[in-house]
């Protein structure tokens, strides 16, 4: 059994503001040893319920962030950019048999302790088939169709109540409870890896490859804080302008709808200027 993890750092134990995840500052120091503690509690739960294999993939900004000397010696990690399926990279050869989302959040616009997708502010919305989408929906998708399942999900306790619309019978472990964007209620490190080592454990189980799920079209719609994004992200062919701050385009699958998003946001993200946004 080969478990994918994809390993985000928002919604990791104790991160509650910007300085926490953002990388060289001396709060994302002190995180990422809370980061790679959630990490490596699954890890441990996942060899605890029979997995022969965990790959982790980092999935946060510079992908550079979990201590490697850290985690168990029989895992082995995919660090660094660029991924051609960014955050759930390494799902596609085949062998992975279910997908850990460890550190999610909520989606942009949504309640939730650090929430957006993909970009931290310059998106306020991005809707999947109509439905507004976090990461873990949009990865969920894609994961689909390689038939692999989602079987843990790990953040705040929006993130979870979040993963109940994507991976209903994933388990889930909320490491805090949301207070505001930038507030929660944090359970210790201590606490935290107890609860996920036991839930990874039992979420072995569910680690199954099924028929790979045709469920396309998928017409996905990013809403920015700016019009200059949106005229931006119309390099990018297939993308339209549906409104003034508002773009959208369809694919027949979520590989390729998810690899436009990422060129969508990352035209918008160099279209940011420092002081106007």
């Amino acid at each position: 059994m080969k478990i994918l993890i994809s390993a985000d750092m928002e919604g990791a134990t104790g991160v509650t503001w910007p300085a926490d995840v953002l990388p060289g500052t001396p709060q994302w120091e002190r995180c990422r040893s809370m980061f790679t503690s959630d990490v490596n509690a699954a890890v441990l739960g996942f060899f605890d319920g029979g997995a022969d294999e965990v790959l982790i993939n980092e999935a946060h900004w510079t992908m550079r962030n979990l201590l490697l000397e850290e985690l168990d010696e029989r895992a082995q990690m995919l660090t660094g950019r660029h991924k051609s399926l960014s955050m759930v990279e390494g799902v596609q050869h085949g062998d992975v048999d279910g997908v850990a989302f460890i550190g999610y959040h909520a989606g942009a616009g949504m309640e939730g302790v650090l929430a957006h997708t993909y970009l931290a502010n310059s998106i306020t919305g991005v809707w999947l088939n109509g439905v507004r989408a976090s990461e873990g929906l949009l990865n969920a998708h894609v994961v689909a169709e390689f038939g692999v399942p989602v079987v843990l999900i790990t953040g705040d306790d929006v993130a979870c109540e979040d993963a109940f619309g994507y991976a209903p019978e994933a388990l889930k472990v909320a490491v805090k409870d949301h207070v505001s964007r930038y507030a929660a209620v944090c359970r210790t490190p201590a606490r935290t890896a107890v609860d996920i080592r036991a839930a990874a454990a039992k979420a072995a189980s569910l680690a199954v490859r099924h028929e790979p799920a045709e469920s396309g079209p998928f017409t996905v719609a990013v809403e920015f804080d700016a019009e200059h994004l949106a005229m931006a992200a119309t390099v990018v062919p297939g993308v339209a302008r549906t409104g003034e701050r508002k773009v959208a385009y369809t694919s027949p699958t979520m590989y390729e709808g998810i690899r436009t998003f990422k060129a969508v946001t990352t035209i918008a993200s160099a279209a940011v200027e420092e002081q106007y946004g």
